[in-house]
């Protein structure tokens, strides 16, 4: 899918107020930044990330908090080269 900010999906498919939106940056390495509805302010606030960043923030968050599961690089890639055919 695609708007005015990018190409996104959901990472909750049943909760269509979270995206992550996804790029490919200068070095083809897959960034992802996330936009909640119910949360504007984490657009601004949060940049885009790769997923070194989401990793070891990750690691610092412990299992309880695995940010790893909403950003899922397979998904990214297939969307990019699909919003490539246009």
């Amino acid at each position: 899918m695609e708007d005015k900010r990018g190409v996104y999906y959901y990472p909750v498919p049943s909760n269509k107020r979270v995206r992550v939106y996804v790029r490919e940056n200068d070095d083809r390495e897959i960034e992802f930044r996330l936009w909640n509805q119910d949360r504007p302010e984490t657009w601004e606030r949060h940049g885009w990330l790769d997923m070194d960043i989401i990793r070891r923030a990750a690691e610092l968050g412990g299992k309880d908090e695995d940010a790893t599961r909403i950003y899922d690089s397979s998904t990214a890639r297939f969307l990019l080269k699909e919003a490539k055919k246009g």
